[in-house]
Protein backbone atom coordinates (compact mmCIF):
# COMPACT_ATOMS: atom_id res chain seq x y z
CA UNK A 1 0.00 0.00 0.00
CA UNK A 2 1.16 3.12 -0.92
CA UNK A 3 3.16 5.53 1.75
CA UNK A 4 0.59 8.97 1.71
CA UNK A 5 3.40 11.04 4.06
CA UNK A 6 4.22 14.63 3.03
CA UNK A 7 5.10 18.16 4.32
CA UNK A 8 2.51 20.85 4.95
CA UNK A 9 4.09 23.04 2.25
CA UNK A 10 3.57 19.71 -0.42
CA UNK A 11 -0.42 19.88 1.19
CA UNK A 12 -0.29 23.49 0.18
CA UNK A 13 1.21 23.20 -2.81
CA UNK A 14 -1.59 20.72 -4.30
CA UNK A 15 -4.32 23.49 -3.60
CA UNK A 16 -5.66 25.98 -5.72
CA UNK A 17 -7.06 29.71 -5.25
CA UNK A 18 -11.38 29.58 -4.90
CA UNK A 19 -11.06 26.07 -3.71
CA UNK A 20 -13.54 25.00 -1.01
CA UNK A 21 -11.46 24.20 1.77
CA UNK A 22 -13.05 22.58 4.86
CA UNK A 23 -11.04 22.62 8.11
CA UNK A 24 -11.92 19.96 11.27
CA UNK A 25 -11.43 20.90 14.85
CA UNK A 26 -13.93 22.75 16.72
CA UNK A 27 -13.29 26.78 17.81
CA UNK A 28 -9.60 26.56 19.56
CA UNK A 29 -9.13 22.72 19.70
CA UNK A 30 -7.33 20.48 17.65
CA UNK A 31 -6.95 22.83 14.50
CA UNK A 32 -4.75 22.01 11.73
CA UNK A 33 -2.79 24.70 12.41
CA UNK A 34 0.58 23.80 10.98
CA UNK A 35 -1.14 23.39 7.67
CA UNK A 36 -2.96 26.63 7.56
CA UNK A 37 0.23 28.33 7.82
CA UNK A 38 1.22 26.63 5.39
CA UNK A 39 -1.50 27.70 2.98
CA UNK A 40 -0.78 31.84 4.79
CA UNK A 41 2.89 31.02 2.83
CA UNK A 42 0.89 30.16 -0.25
CA UNK A 43 -0.25 32.54 -2.28
CA UNK A 44 -4.09 31.03 -2.42
CA UNK A 45 -6.65 33.16 -2.48
CA UNK A 46 -10.32 33.64 -2.78
CA UNK A 47 -11.40 30.30 -1.02
CA UNK A 48 -14.65 29.03 0.74
CA UNK A 49 -13.99 27.77 4.15
CA UNK A 50 -15.79 25.28 5.75
CA UNK A 51 -15.24 24.82 9.81
CA UNK A 52 -16.21 24.72 13.11
CA UNK A 53 -14.53 28.22 12.94
CA UNK A 54 -11.63 29.37 15.32
CA UNK A 55 -8.08 30.91 14.35
CA UNK A 56 -7.64 28.86 11.48
CA UNK A 57 -11.09 30.71 10.12
CA UNK A 58 -9.60 34.14 11.77
CA UNK A 59 -6.42 33.91 10.58
CA UNK A 60 -7.63 33.48 6.86
CA UNK A 61 -9.91 36.03 6.86
CA UNK A 62 -6.79 38.62 8.43
CA UNK A 63 -5.14 37.66 5.36
CA UNK A 64 -7.41 37.94 3.10
CA UNK A 65 -7.87 34.55 1.42
CA UNK A 66 -11.05 34.19 2.12
CA UNK A 67 -14.44 34.67 -0.02
CA UNK A 68 -16.69 33.25 1.49
CA UNK A 69 -16.89 31.04 4.97
CA UNK A 70 -19.82 28.89 6.11
CA UNK A 71 -19.61 28.00 9.25
CA UNK A 72 -21.85 27.61 13.08
CA UNK A 73 -19.57 30.13 14.94
CA UNK A 74 -16.02 30.96 15.15
CA UNK A 75 -14.55 31.36 18.37
CA UNK A 76 -11.19 31.12 20.10
CA UNK A 77 -13.42 29.33 23.15
CA UNK A 78 -11.78 31.25 26.26
CA UNK A 79 -12.66 34.29 23.83
CA UNK A 80 -16.08 34.52 23.10
CA UNK A 81 -15.85 35.42 18.98
CA UNK A 82 -12.66 35.23 16.57
CA UNK A 83 -12.03 39.09 16.75
CA UNK A 84 -9.98 38.85 13.35
CA UNK A 85 -13.56 36.52 11.82
CA UNK A 86 -15.47 39.78 13.48
CA UNK A 87 -13.60 43.03 11.70
CA UNK A 88 -13.79 40.71 8.70
CA UNK A 89 -17.65 40.01 8.81
CA UNK A 90 -18.24 43.39 10.35
CA UNK A 91 -16.65 45.49 7.32
CA UNK A 92 -18.07 42.86 4.82
CA UNK A 93 -14.92 41.81 3.70
CA UNK A 94 -16.40 38.07 3.62
CA UNK A 95 -19.43 36.64 2.57
CA UNK A 96 -21.46 33.80 4.96
CA UNK A 97 -23.36 30.70 4.81
CA UNK A 98 -24.52 30.78 8.30
CA UNK A 99 -25.57 27.70 9.55
CA UNK A 100 -26.48 25.99 13.02
CA UNK A 101 -24.25 22.97 14.25
CA UNK A 102 -26.43 20.25 13.48
CA UNK A 103 -27.51 22.03 10.15
CA UNK A 104 -24.16 21.75 9.56
CA UNK A 105 -23.66 18.34 10.36
CA UNK A 106 -26.03 17.37 8.51
CA UNK A 107 -24.35 18.99 5.36
CA UNK A 108 -21.09 17.08 5.97
CA UNK A 109 -23.01 13.89 6.12
CA UNK A 110 -25.04 14.26 2.88
CA UNK A 111 -21.59 15.00 1.30
CA UNK A 112 -19.92 12.32 2.40
CA UNK A 113 -22.70 10.49 1.17
CA UNK A 114 -22.64 11.53 -2.36
CA UNK A 115 -26.33 13.16 -1.41
CA UNK A 116 -27.63 16.71 -2.33
CA UNK A 117 -28.90 17.30 0.53
CA UNK A 118 -30.74 16.13 3.68
CA UNK A 119 -33.66 16.57 5.45
CA UNK A 120 -33.41 18.01 8.62
CA UNK A 121 -35.63 19.33 11.60
CA UNK A 122 -32.99 21.92 12.58
CA UNK A 123 -33.35 25.50 11.26
CA UNK A 124 -37.13 25.22 11.13
CA UNK A 125 -39.00 28.51 12.51
CA UNK A 126 -35.01 30.28 13.18
CA UNK A 127 -33.31 32.77 11.76
CA UNK A 128 -31.53 30.59 10.07
CA UNK A 129 -34.39 30.32 7.32
CA UNK A 130 -34.42 34.45 7.13
CA UNK A 131 -30.45 35.16 6.75
CA UNK A 132 -30.00 31.67 4.29
CA UNK A 133 -33.02 32.46 1.68
CA UNK A 134 -31.48 30.49 -0.83
CA UNK A 135 -32.33 27.25 1.98
CA UNK A 136 -35.79 25.45 0.81
CA UNK A 137 -37.48 23.22 2.18
CA UNK A 138 -39.45 19.38 1.64
CA UNK A 139 -41.99 17.61 2.24
CA UNK A 140 -42.39 13.66 3.73
CA UNK A 141 -43.36 11.65 0.79
CA UNK A 142 -45.03 9.20 3.32
CA UNK A 143 -48.24 10.00 5.15
CA UNK A 144 -46.91 11.79 7.56
CA UNK A 145 -46.37 15.19 5.28
CA UNK A 146 -43.69 16.32 7.46
CA UNK A 147 -41.74 19.94 6.42
CA UNK A 148 -38.00 19.44 6.95
CA UNK A 149 -35.01 21.69 5.92
CA UNK A 150 -33.16 20.34 2.58
CA UNK A 151 -29.76 21.10 4.27
CA UNK A 152 -27.40 21.19 0.96
CA UNK A 153 -24.38 18.74 0.97
CA UNK A 154 -20.94 20.50 1.79
CA UNK A 155 -19.08 19.32 -0.68
CA UNK A 156 -15.17 20.11 -0.62
CA UNK A 157 -12.25 20.29 -2.56
CA UNK A 158 -10.43 19.78 0.08
CA UNK A 159 -10.10 19.09 3.70
CA UNK A 160 -7.30 19.60 6.48
CA UNK A 161 -7.81 18.12 9.64
CA UNK A 162 -5.37 17.34 12.63
CA UNK A 163 -4.93 13.98 14.85
CA UNK A 164 -3.00 12.63 17.46
CA UNK A 165 -1.54 9.97 15.62
CA UNK A 166 -1.88 8.38 11.85
CA UNK A 167 0.12 5.88 10.38
CA UNK A 168 1.48 6.27 6.74
CA UNK A 169 -1.20 5.02 5.04
CA UNK A 170 -3.70 7.15 6.21
CA UNK A 171 -5.19 5.74 9.19
CA UNK A 172 -5.83 8.91 11.55
CA UNK A 173 -6.47 8.50 15.59
CA UNK A 174 -8.02 10.80 18.11
CA UNK A 175 -6.82 10.19 21.55
CA UNK A 176 -8.79 13.39 23.15
CA UNK A 177 -12.41 13.74 24.08
CA UNK A 178 -14.47 14.64 21.12
CA UNK A 179 -13.70 13.16 17.32
CA UNK A 180 -14.87 16.79 16.39
CA UNK A 181 -16.59 15.21 13.19
CA UNK A 182 -12.92 14.85 11.46
CA UNK A 183 -14.00 11.94 9.95
CA UNK A 184 -16.98 13.71 7.88
CA UNK A 185 -14.58 16.35 6.46
CA UNK A 186 -12.41 13.88 4.97
CA UNK A 187 -15.10 11.82 3.80
CA UNK A 188 -16.97 15.01 2.23
CA UNK A 189 -13.92 16.26 0.47
CA UNK A 190 -11.91 15.23 -3.22
CA UNK A 191 -8.57 15.22 -1.44
CA UNK A 192 -8.00 14.82 2.28
CA UNK A 193 -5.13 15.76 4.25
CA UNK A 194 -4.07 14.38 7.77
CA UNK A 195 -1.21 16.72 10.06
CA UNK A 196 -0.78 14.46 13.44
CA UNK A 197 1.26 15.17 16.15
CA UNK A 198 3.65 11.10 15.76
CA UNK A 199 3.59 9.02 12.64
CA UNK A 200 3.31 5.59 14.51
CA UNK A 201 3.59 1.89 12.97
CA UNK A 202 -0.12 0.66 11.56
CA UNK A 203 0.06 -1.78 14.33
CA UNK A 204 0.48 1.13 17.25
CA UNK A 205 -2.50 2.97 16.81
CA UNK A 206 -4.60 -0.44 17.92
CA UNK A 207 -2.08 -1.30 20.53
CA UNK A 208 -3.02 0.90 23.49
CA UNK A 209 -6.01 2.47 22.37
CA UNK A 210 -9.60 1.39 21.51
CA UNK A 211 -10.75 0.69 17.51
CA UNK A 212 -13.50 3.52 18.08
CA UNK A 213 -10.52 6.10 18.30
CA UNK A 214 -9.36 4.90 14.67
CA UNK A 215 -11.61 7.77 13.53
CA UNK A 216 -10.16 8.38 9.72
CA UNK A 217 -9.57 5.66 7.37
CA UNK A 218 -7.01 5.20 4.67
CA UNK A 219 -9.45 5.08 1.89
CA UNK A 220 -10.30 8.92 2.23
CA UNK A 221 -7.01 10.21 2.71
CA UNK A 222 -5.01 12.07 0.14
CA UNK A 223 -1.76 12.60 2.11
CA UNK A 224 0.14 12.55 5.53
CA UNK A 225 1.89 15.06 7.55
CA UNK A 226 3.77 14.40 10.47
CA UNK A 227 3.53 18.05 12.61
CA UNK A 228 4.64 17.86 15.99
CA UNK A 229 2.83 20.38 17.60
CA UNK A 230 1.20 21.23 14.68
CA UNK A 231 -2.31 22.16 16.01
CA UNK A 232 -0.20 25.12 17.84
CA UNK A 233 -2.00 27.41 19.71
CA UNK A 234 -5.10 25.17 19.72
CA UNK A 235 -5.14 22.25 22.35
CA UNK A 236 -4.65 18.52 21.10
CA UNK A 237 -5.71 16.30 24.20
CA UNK A 238 -4.21 14.55 25.40
CA UNK A 239 -0.72 15.73 23.89
CA UNK A 240 -0.77 19.68 24.52
CA UNK A 241 -3.30 21.97 25.82
CA UNK A 242 -3.95 25.02 24.47
CA UNK A 243 -1.79 27.82 24.70
CA UNK A 244 -3.42 30.52 26.51
CA UNK A 245 -1.27 33.32 27.17
CA UNK A 246 -0.08 32.83 23.19
CA UNK A 247 -3.53 32.53 21.82
CA UNK A 248 -4.13 36.04 24.24
CA UNK A 249 -1.69 37.78 22.03
CA UNK A 250 -3.13 36.48 19.09
CA UNK A 251 -6.33 37.82 19.90
CA UNK A 252 -5.05 41.23 21.01
CA UNK A 253 -1.91 42.09 18.48
CA UNK A 254 -2.35 44.24 15.53
CA UNK A 255 -2.43 41.45 12.48
CA UNK A 256 0.65 43.00 10.60
CA UNK A 257 2.29 42.97 14.04
CA UNK A 258 1.89 39.48 14.89
CA UNK A 259 2.39 38.85 10.88
CA UNK A 260 5.39 40.04 10.62
CA UNK A 261 6.80 38.58 14.32
CA UNK A 262 5.56 34.80 13.92
CA UNK A 263 4.34 34.36 10.64
CA UNK A 264 6.47 35.66 7.85
CA UNK A 265 8.94 33.06 8.47
CA UNK A 266 9.73 30.49 5.43
CA UNK A 267 8.58 27.51 7.15
CA UNK A 268 7.04 25.84 10.44
CA UNK A 269 10.69 25.43 12.16
CA UNK A 270 10.69 29.19 11.78
CA UNK A 271 7.58 29.77 13.70
CA UNK A 272 8.03 27.49 16.21
CA UNK A 273 10.97 29.24 16.86
CA UNK A 274 9.61 33.00 17.43
CA UNK A 275 7.15 31.43 19.62
CA UNK A 276 9.35 29.70 22.05
CA UNK A 277 11.37 32.81 21.98
CA UNK A 278 8.38 35.04 22.61
CA UNK A 279 7.56 32.48 25.52
CA UNK A 280 11.22 32.50 27.05
CA UNK A 281 10.62 36.68 27.08
CA UNK A 282 7.63 36.23 29.04
CA UNK A 283 9.52 34.66 32.05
Amino acid sequence: MADKTMTADDVAGRLRSGMTVGIGGWGSRRKPMALVRALLRSGITGLTVVSYGGPDVGMLCAAGRVRRLVAPFATLDSVPLEPHFRAARESGAIAMTELDEAMFMWGLHAAANRLPFMPVRSGLGSDVMRVNPELRTVRSPYEDGEEFVAVPALRLDAALVHLNRADRLGNGQYLGPDPYFDDLFCEAADAAYVSCERLVDTAELTRDAAPQTLLVGRHSVTGVVEAPGGAHFTSCAPDHARDEPFQQLYATTPWSEFTDRFLSGPDEHAYRSAVRTWHEEQR
